[in-house]
């Protein structure tokens, strides 16, 4: 063999191991990126499941008014099973998916705002200490949700924006990473409930 070509052969192992190191290492990005948006949205689903957690105890809370209005804890509580029966895969969420799960919760957002509305004619409950207690809890909970909610857009945005930018959408293509669904809160879901603390 010739040095010539020795040389030649040399720097197309070169060449090749450039490339294949190359595309482990933008691989190695698109996974992590691709964990972060996953991490994000079980995060919003995190803040979600912890106000559900809060329902059933206002509900108790509130249960124990004299004669307050049932239809109104009802539909709580059946917002509320609308609300934790919808589960969405964040590796393959669409839009729509987004869309449902984000209905279900306004409708529970509606609901509460609601409950707590109608509380407002009741001055035993509005004085009793675990109420007040869930209803910060509540409206802390809401200033969660909205910033989870900023923080997995802010997660898919950059997971899309890496996966469509040269030479990573070559690596994204040939291993099946596809663009992820941002979270669309319907206008009137882009902020918190309403809550009146002034008795």
């Amino acid at each position: 063999m010739s040095k010539k070509l020795i040389i030649t052969l040399l720097i197309i192992a070169g060449v090749l191991l450039l490339i294949v190191s190359s595309m482990i290492s933008m691989y190695n990005g698109l996974v992590s990126k691709d964990e972060k948006a996953k991490e994000s949205w079980a995060q919003v689903q995190n803040v979600y499941q912890r106000r559900a957690d809060l329902v059933p105890q206002l509900v108790a809370t509130v249960k124990g008014a004299a004669d307050f209005e049932k239809s109104t804890l009802n539909e709580v509580i059946q917002a509320r099973a609308a609300a934790t029966s919808i589960k969405v895969d964040p590796s393959n969420a669409t839009p729509e998916q987004l869309k449902a799960f984000q209905a279900a919760q306004d409708q529970l957002s509606s609901s509460l705002s609601r409950l707590l509305v109608t509380v407002e004619r009741y001055p035993d409950l509005k004085a009793n200490k675990n109420f007040l207690t869930l209803q910060a809890q509540l409206e802390g909970t809401e200033n969660r949700i909205a910033v989870e909610r900023k923080k997995f857009n802010e997660a898919v945005q950059d997971y899309n924006q890496t996966i469509r930018s040269f030479p990573r959408n070559i690596v994204a293509g040939m291993f099946g990473f596809e663009k992820r669904a941002y979270f669309e809160a319907t206008a009137a879901a882009q902020t918190a409930p309403e809550v009146n603390f002034e008795f």
